[in-house]
């Protein structure tokens, strides 16, 4: 069978967390701590907490149950002040952890029963419902950087005004690999 799916599904990852790091490298320091209103999350409390999630699911992913007690979720989402590498560094730690879990699958353990809070899911499931959960956050980092450039931002997808341009060579349509 292979790993026609898995790859597929990392692929989509990996677009995701380029994504995050391209909004993330046109902004300030201090613009990845600014929130737009006191109960919003900041960029840094974002990629927090999804490198916290990303840790916790896919450390020992087939073994063990993807909520770990030794991860503490609430303080994820306090409010912080992290300088530009320690955030990096957290950020590439959890990713890497879910892309060598990604490397050592294969398309018949996509049936394979794994826990999330004790609750069974299918790999598949787990799989999807992760990469939902981190698509909608990395969004949600985009569309505050995109806020915080106002007009210098540099677009990450196709800017306006280029759809018919892009359509005749739409070269991001495939996600990155390895």
């Amino acid at each position: 069978m292979g790993r026609r799916i898995v790859a597929s599904i990392e692929g989509e990852y990996r677009r995701y967390k380029q994504l995050g790091e391209n909004a993330l490298d046109q902004l300030t320091d201090e613009q990845l701590c600014l929130t737009v209103n006191p109960e919003g999350n900041s960029i840094a409390t974002l990629m927090w907490h999804i490198s916290g999630n990303l840790a916790s699911r896919f450390t020992d992913f087939l073994t063990s149950d993807g909520e770990k007690p030794w991860r503490d979720r609430e303080s994820e989402f306090l409010t912080r002040t992290v300088d530009r590498m320690k955030l990096r560094e957290k950020w590439e730690s959890s990713w890497a952890t879910l892309l060598r879990s990604l490397g050592d699958l294969d398309d018949r353990q996509l049936h394979t029963v794994v826990t999330i809070r004790g609750l069974p899911l299918s790999v598949h499931e787990a799989l999807h419902r992760s990469l939902a959960h981190t698509s909608y956050h990395v969004g949600q980092i985009v569309l505050l950087a995109k806020a915080f450039r106002g007009a210098n931002w540099r677009y990450l997808s196709i800017p306006p005004g280029q759809s018919e341009q892009y359509n005749k060579n739409p070269v991001a349509e495939k996600p990155p690999g390895p």
